[in-house]
C-alpha cells in the first residue's frame, strides 16, 4: 500500500483553533515530522497538536537550517527528503506539522515542492493564520470594504517597505522581531501607528499583547509576533 504525506496546518497556538479536517489526519498518522532549526529547543507545531496524538505514533523531528550555505542546505534538505521517501515507500500515512497554514511562509512549502515528483499522493490541509486569529481575538477587523490589506515581511529591503505601508491602508506585517524599532519608526512615518497592535505568542502560554508598540522599548521581541495596522 502507498503511503501518503500531508502537509497540516495547527494555527496559530491555541489546539481548539485545528480543524476537524488536521486533527484526523493527526489522529490516523504512523509518523508526525515536527520541523525545527537547529537554534530552537522543541517544537511549538508538535506541543499544539500534542492533544491529538496516538499513543504508538512515532514522532519524527527534522531540522531545516535557516542558514545561507548553500551545501549545508543542500545536504539537509536531500536527507530529509529520503527520510520521508523511506516512509511513504514503507507505506507509511506522514503528517508535516507546520505553525499556521502550510502555504503561508512555511517550511511545509519546499518540503511539498521537494515531493512534487516523487509520485506518491500529497494532501494540504489548511490552517489558521496568526493575523486571521489575532483579528478575532481582539476584535479588530483586518480589512474592510474597498481598503487595501498588504501582508509584510518586515525582514524585506526598507525602500520596498516604504512602498507597501504607502499603498496600503490596512497591513499585517511578519518578522518584526528582528527590526522592531525600525518598523515602529516606519509605521509612524506613513500614520499608521496609532491604529497598530503587536500579539506575541498568540494562543500559547506567554501570550502578550502591545498596544502602544513604543512601550516595548530595547526589549527582545519573540520570533513569534505580528503586528496588525490600519490608517483609519
Amino acid at each position: 500500500m502507498s503511503g501518503v504525506f500531508y502537509g497540516v496546518g495547527v494555527g496559530p497556538g491555541d489546539p481548539e483553533l485545528l480543524t476537524v479536517k488536521a486533527i484526523k489526519a493527526i489522529e490516523a498518522a504512523d509518523v508526525i515530522i515536527a520541523p525545527k532549526t537547529e537554534k530552537k529547543e522543541g517544537s511549538v507545531a508538535l506541543t499544539i497538536a500534542s492533544p491529538y496524538l496516538k499513543p504508538d505514533v512515532e514522532i519524527l523531528t527534522q531540522v531545516f537550517p535557516m542558514v545561507s550555505d548553500t551545501e549545508i542546505l543542500t545536504e539537509a534538505w536531500a536527507s530529509n527528503k529520503q527520510t520521508i521517501l523511506t516512509l511513504l515507500a514503507a507505506g507509511k500515512k506522514v503528517v508535516f506539522l507546520t505553525l499556521g497554514d502550510p502555504m503561508f511562509y512555511s517550511t511545509y512549502i519546499y518540503v511539498f515542492r521537494l515531493l512534487g515528483d516523487s509520485g506518491y499522493p500529497i494532501e494540504t490541509i489548511p490552517g489558521i493564520t496568526a493575523f486571521c486569529a489575532i483579528g478575532s481575538k481582539l476584535g479588530y477587523p483586518l480589512v474592510e470594504g474597498n481598503n487595501i490589506l498588504s501582508i509584510i515581511p518586515a525582514t524585506i529591503e526598507q525602500d520596498k517597505l516604504d512602498k507597501a505601508l504607502a499603498l496600503s491602508d490596512n497591513v499585517v506585517l511578519m518578522k518584526v522581531y528582528k527590526n522592531y524599532q525600525d518598523v515602529v519608526a516606519k509605521l509612524k512615518r506613513h500614520q499608521l501607528a496609532d491604529n497598530a497592535v503587536m500579539i506575541s505568542r498568540c494562543g500559547l502560554p506567554g501570550e502578550e499583547v502591545v498596544h502602544e508598540l513604543h512601550t516595548a522599548g530595547d526589549k527582545k521581541i519573540n520570533y513569534l509576533s505580528t503586528i496588525l495596522a490600519r490608517r483609519i
